[in-house]
């Protein structure tokens, strides 16, 4: 009879512990979304379909605006995004090879709201930053011949540091940091961060094509670069300053901007 009765004893502790440890984790995953869900974040793509010289397409890599999308809007994060010329962004027709596809994408590809929100992006010279908590730039080879000489884009950029917001990129995304400054000084100068290396993009034989190499010119512009192995996930934070440096760091750079939001 005890035994029966210390049994019993028992399993109502074990139910009593796994209804608070479950309350607890609903209570943990409410509590940052609600820290999240004020948040706006400005999203700025490529408007360049051009593949330099080659007659090839090219655009935004899906992946790379996908993954931190979801990552974002999942957390209640409002999302605008904005592009050169508005309206309809390219995408690199590559990313959207089966061969690339990921959870994310597949999800990308069936969401006719977002599918039609893209085609209505913002002009980027008419945001402000003053409307979003941070900004973040999906890669692909587009944005290395529009975004990089952007002056809307350079100074939207310049803007969201200067006014203590996050500021991310993926892949070839950290090169439109190459004519940004702060008070007459390169933004990456003494800044650690990571983005397409100079190995995977001769990996993928675009190493002559490229208008320069993105590894080599911030490292001009005095950034500390380091990286992982080709295609190996890998971010870098540096104060309000988010990088990672292929397809595969997407959602870790996503993290790491959460996280900054969720702080703020």
């Amino acid at each position: 009879m005890k035994n029966t009765i210390r049994q019993i004893t028992q399993g109502i502790m074990v139910i009593a512990c796994c209804a608070i440890f479950s309350f607890n984790n609903h209570a943990t995953a409410q509590t940052i979304k609600e820290s999240t869900m004020n948040k706006r974040v400005l999203f700025v793509v490529t408007s360049n379909d051009k593949l330099g010289n080659t007659g090839e397409k090219t655009g935004f890599w899906t992946e790379e605006f996908a993954a931190p999308y979801y990552a974002l809007a999942d957390k209640g994060v409002e999302i605008d995004i904005a592009s050169p010329l508005g309206g309809l962004p390219p995408i690199d027709p590559r990313s959207a090879d089966p061969s690339s596809a990921t959870e994310d994408t597949k999800r990308f590809d069936a969401d006719e709201v977002l599918l039609d929100k893209l085609k209505n992006t913002k002009k980027l010279s008419e945001v402000n930053q003053a409307d979003y908590d941070a900004v973040f730039y999906p890669g692909g080879h587009g944005p290395l011949w529009d975004l990089v000489e952007d002056k809307n884009s350079i100074a939207l950029i310049s803007s969201f540091y200067e006014n203590q917001k996050p500021i991310a990129f993926v892949c070839h995304a950290p090169a439109v940091l190459k004519n940004v400054k702060i008070h007459d000084e390169f933004l990456v100068s003494g800044k650690k961060l990571t983005g397409f290396t100079n190995t995977e993009e001769a990996a993928v034989g675009l190493t002559d094509v490229v208008p320069f190499l993105l590894e080599d010119e911030l490292q001009k512009n005095g950034a500390i670069f380091s990286k992982a192995d080709n295609w190996q996930p890998y971010a870098v934070e540096d104060g309000l300053l988010i990088t990672g440096q292929n397809p595969s760091s997407s959602k870790l750079v996503a993290d790491k901007l959460l996280s900054k939001l969720d702080s703020k």
